[in-house]
This record gives structure tokens, C-alpha cells and sequence, in this order.
């Protein structure tokens, strides 16, 4: 009962009241995030009290529609998101990157498009006329960021009704295979062409079984952008922001604070925005404008 209590407080919360942090969280499984949550928060509260920070609370959104609504209202101060995602909300309510998040010693990461190893296709040049599985409409790594990289490439795409729906022969087609292993499988057993994932979870054997490995071939690779960001509304004190940020960079250093990155998204260490992140940034701030407007 006192869980299901915590996750309705923030509802309550006061649009505007400057002594409180809202820390938001996009999420279909609240329960499971509000803990994630709430173990930081309750690090950085207790160190922002010189710039009138008494209390934090978290509110969770369904989609990045509610988040963006929330961020204009004024209801969150502080989101952590994926990069895709960040940028919907920094397009949509002007939320503005704060820090880059590194997670599990890593900062960044790219696309790898891959296919079957007997495959024809040789490169992202040959994709008309094939089929590509992404992850799901959300994901960075397995959706916006090859999506805007076949669009800047001249293609057009187009969704299929399944694996098997005929395609034209003069664009890409396009599935949502829902779990980066459904992808691996998908193209394992030449259900699709090509599949896209994070480079990471290429190397995870729980997204790509050792199994599948040996019949795959990486075809193309996308430019790197930041694994996660940690993003606050555009109007916020600029006191509390840039004591966030102090306290949010400090943390790697803290003994204190080391359960609590731990718990957040098995966090390692917050990273200030370098001009080279902010130029990936922007670059594919521009790619999930195209693919909102050219392919949703």
C-alpha cells in the first residue's frame, strides 16, 4: 500500500512550486521505475536545499505526448530519457539536455544494420526493395536513428502489414519486431532482410544468440549519439539547474551516491555535454524531425 501511495503523491504535486523537484519518467511499468527513481531523488533532494529544494516527488507519463504536456505545465522539472525520446521532448515542450548519462561505463552508442551472411545485399546502397525490422516507434538505436539514416540516404519508407507483405520494389519496407531478439530470429529465419539494433545489444547474446551470430553480416553502421540524457523543462531557476548539475556530475564520486546510480539504470556516472555530443545531438535531433514528418 505504501508503494501505490508514493506513485499517486506526485499527481498532487503543484505545478510552479519552487520547492519542489519533479523527476519525470516515461514509463509502462511504474511501479518497477518508481524505485529506479526514487533512489536518486532522494540522494539529490537532501544536497539541493541552498537553492530551496525541501522535497522531491516523481511523476510518471504513459507516452512522450503526456510527458511534453507535463514539461509545458510546468508539472516535471527533470526527465531521464533516451536519446530518441529526449529529443520528441526538447521538439515538442523545449526540454532542454542537461547531462549525458553513462550507463554500464558507456556514454555513447550506434546502429549496426546487419543481414544474413548468404544475403545479396552488400551494403545500405542495395536496401530498395527489401525489408527492414526495427524494435519498436520509440527506440533510439533500433528505429530513429536507421530510419533517419535510410532517409538521408534517399530512401523511401514504407510500413508493411507483416514480414511477408509484398513490397514495392522502389522503397524500403519496414516492420516492428517489438524485442531485439525477435529481430535477430526474424532475420535468422529470413523473415526479413535486415535488421537494425544498438551495437550493444548486438554483443549481448540475449539479444543475438551465439546460434544466429556465426550466419550474420553488419552491413552499415550510423553515427553515435548519447546512450541516455537527463533533460529539465526550459524555464526552469537557473540556481536549481545548475545545482542539478553539480550534484548529478559530483555523484560518480560519492560514496554516498553509489547504490543509487547503481539503482538508477545501473547509471555510472554523469557526463557534462561536450561540443561533440552536442553536435550529434543536433544532427539527430534533425533525423527524428524527418522521420516524425516523412514516415509517422
Amino acid at each position: 500500500m505504501a508503494l501505490a501511495l508514493a506513485l499517486l503523491l506526485p499527481f498532487a504535486a503543484q505545478a510552479g512550486d519552487p520547492g519542489v523537484l519533479v523527476l519525470g519518467r516515461i514509463s509502462d511499468d511504474p511501479k518497477a521505475h518508481y524505485e529506479q527513481l526514487k533512489s536518486l531523488l532522494d540522494y539529490v533532494v537532501p544536497r539541493m536545499k541552498d537553492v530551496g529544494i525541501r522535497e522531491g516527488r516523481i511523476l510518471m507519463a504513459k507516452d512522450a505526448q503526456q510527458m511534453a504536456s507535463y514539461l509545458r505545465r510546468g508539472r516535471v522539472d527533470w526527465v531521464t530519457e533516451t536519446a530518441g525520446t529526449g529529443m520528441m521532448l526538447k521538439q515538442r515542450a523545449n526540454a532542454k539536455p542537461l547531462l549525458l548519462t553513462e550507463r554500464d561505463g558507456t556514454s555513447q552508442y550506434h546502429t549496426v544494420f546487419f543481414v544474413r551472411a548468404d544475403s545479396a545485399i552488400r551494403s545500405l546502397a542495395d536496401l530498395r526493395g527489401h525489408s527492414v525490422a526495427f524494435q519498436r516507434p520509440t527506440s533510439t538505436s533500433a528505429y530513429f536513428l536507421p530510419a533517419g539514416e535510410l532517409l538521408r540516404r534517399g530512401n523511401s519508407l514504407e510500413l508493411l502489414l507483416s514480414p511477408t507483405d509484398k513490397l514495392d520494389s522502389s522503397v524500403v519496407g519496414y516492420v516492428f519486431a517489438r524485442s531485439e531478439l525477435n529481430i535477430a530470429t526474424w532475420v535468422h529465419k529470413r523473415l526479413v532482410d535486415v535488421g537494425v539494433m544498438s551495437n550493444l545489444d548486438m554483443e549481448n547474446p540475449r539479444r543475438v544468440p551465439a546460434a544466429f551470430r556465426k550466419d550474420l553480416r553488419v552491413i552499415g553502421e550510423t553515427p553515435s549519439v548519447p546512450r541516455a540524457l537527463e533533460l529539465v523543462r526550459s524555464d526552469m531557476d537557473p540556481k536549481v539547474q545548475a545545482r542539478l548539475r553539480q550534484v548529478l556530475c559530483d555523484a560518480a564520486k560519492d560514496p554516498e551516491a553509489r547504490d543509487a546510480l547503481r539503482g538508477f539504470f545501473q547509471t555510472t556516472q554523469f557526463l557534462p555535454m561536450d561540443a561533440a555530443s552536442q553536435r550529434a545531438l543536433d544532427d539527430f535531433a534533425a533525423g527524428v524531425a524527418r522521420v516524425r514528418g516523412e514516415v509517422e
